[in-house]
């Protein structure tokens, strides 16, 4: 049988869920995901629940938060003046904002709560503190060449 092993290319299904049984996330019907394990391509928890599956195998995981986005942290959580934030700008709880950092990287800032005067804005990752829940079934395996 094969198995899928470090440095392999492997297409698996998947559906991703809360604790509560939301689905976060799954790949579309005729989009597998495809990554290369030992890549660091996808979350570790992820990563690790593929390699040593057989071609064909179908599992239930769940991945704890630290192998998946790691924990909520609150250092990452602030409140702002809306007189800081641009005129116009249509902000609602539960709606997330790109913003420039002064790097120019891109960041996505979750607005978790709005006064008339202030705006809370979480740079966590959506799923960081969070434990996942996967079915993932290995489609196929393309093993690497031998060195």
């Amino acid at each position: 049988m094969i198995r899928a092993d470090k440095g392999d290319i492997v297409k698996v299904h998947y559906t991703g869920r809360l604790a509560d049984g939301t689905v976060f996330d799954a790949s579309p019907a005729d989009r597998p995901l495809h990554f290369i394990t030992g890549k660091e391509e996808v979350i570790p928890g992820f990563e690790a629940a593929v390699t040593g599956m057989y071609l064909g195998e179908k599992k239930s995981v769940t991945i704890p938060a630290e192998q998946a986005y790691g924990p909520h942290h609150e250092r990452y959580v602030d409140t702002v003046e809306r007189s800081r934030l641009p005129a116009g700008l249509e902000l609602q709880a539960g709606r997330q904002l790109e913003v420039t950092g002064e790097d120019d990287e891109r960041l996505l800032l979750l607005v978790t709560a709005l006064t008339e005067t202030t705006v809370t804005l979480d740079g966590n990752h959506p799923l960081a503190g969070k434990d996942l829940h996967f079915d993932i079934e290995l489609l196929a395996v393309d093993k690497k060449p031998p060195v």
